[in-house]
């Protein structure tokens, strides 16, 4: 990482990848701003940070304009789970669609550089194996998950819009399936479901027949490769793909939670939710060659120190973002 001390915008601040991200730019004696709406992240994420003189704490949401003087930007905000996206999906559009227009405007008149966290979900249910950064996707513009699909997508366009137009610099990941410390206990993400179900005696749901694969990368190992990508030559715009090729099926992830957890835990199966991808496996060449990154840390240890987070914490300080149940 860079040794210049920089002023640091990260929307999102306060989730689950945001938080770790305000924590290695803070140490690092960065500025940081969090700009959070507080729609799916938690305030005790970052709670430890606010008494650093470093840090500032913004309740804000990316569909308005925000102004401040800044050298980078991260763009993280956005619900990213299905079950809390498809409650208000025109608002996950504009979260992601204007949020993208803010957020570039704002790089624009500060000469900064600016961070989009895009996501795999770009290339929907995928006729490729594994993906690479080339693949164009098979998404389905008027499905239930095209409010987050079609959203993250029409923002990289933005982005390498304003790049071409603008000169804006620019750089975008597509983040794989991530996990570890700071995920919200009811985020409706399959690592926290199964770990919350094993270590409270509930059965655990699998939707399908469980044969469907992903692949879990840490969030140590993703932050990694945040910074590698911002702190590449200007002319590694990306996309890059940014995830852990070791690849799962969601039996196994259910059965090795259970092993790890002590829990008499029984599977139960429930149907597949719509245009729900079958397999998700990044191709990170492009992530090896161009930055030095690939990730370390198996998916035992991680989810080892996953598990022992959420035996950690009191589950009666979080409430449900939403009561939404995926379709």
């Amino acid at each position: 990482m860079s040794t210049h001390l920089k002023r640091i915008l990260i929307t999102g601040g306060a989730g689950f990848l945001g938080s770790h991200l305000c924590q290695r730019m803070v140490d690092a004696g960065h500025d940081v701003i969090c700009l959070d709406n507080f729609f799916t992240s938690q305030k005790s994420n970052i709670v430890h940070l606010l008494d650093r003189p470093n840090f500032e704490l913004v309740r804000h949401d990316v569909t308005q304009p925000f102004m401040a003087e800044v050298d980078e930007i991260y763009n993280l905000a956005c619900p990213a789970s299905p079950v809390h996206y498809q409650y208000n999906a025109i608002k996950t559009v504009k979260t992601s669609v204007m949020g993208a227009i803010n957020m570039l405007g704002l790089a624009k008149r500060t000469k900064a550089k600016i961070f989009q966290a895009s996501t795999s979900e770009v290339y929907g249910d995928p006729e490729i194996h594994p993906q690479p950064e080339s693949y164009r996707g098979s998404v389905n513009p008027i499905g239930l998950r095209a409010c987050y699909d079609e959203g993250k997508r029409c923002a990289e366009t933005l982005f390498f819009d304003y790049h071409r137009q603008n000169g804006v610099n620019i750089r975008v990941v597509r983040i794989f399936n991530t996990y570890g410390p700071h995920m919200h206990p009811y985020d409706g993400r399959v690592v926290s479901n199964f770990i919350i179900q094993a270590i409270s005696g509930q059965d655990i749901t699998i939707y399908g027949d469980g044969s469907q694969t992903r692949s879990f990368c840490y969030v140590d190992d993703l932050i990694n490769g945040f910074i590698k990508l911002m702190d590449a030559p200007d002319d590694v715009t990306g996309p890059v793909n940014i995830g852990n090729p070791g690849e799962f099926t969601i039996k196994q992830l259910a059965e090795m939670v259970i092993e790890m957890t002590g829990s008499k835990s029984k599977l139960i199966y429930k149907p597949l939710p719509k245009d729900d991808p079958t397999q998700r496996k990044p191709d990170i060449t492009i992530a090896q060659d161009k930055l030095g990154w690939e990730p370390k840390i198996p998916l035992a240890e991680g989810l080892a120190k996953t598990i022992e987070y959420f035996k950690s914490i009191n589950l009666a300080d979080y409430r449900k973002p939403t009561d939404h149940q995926v379709q």
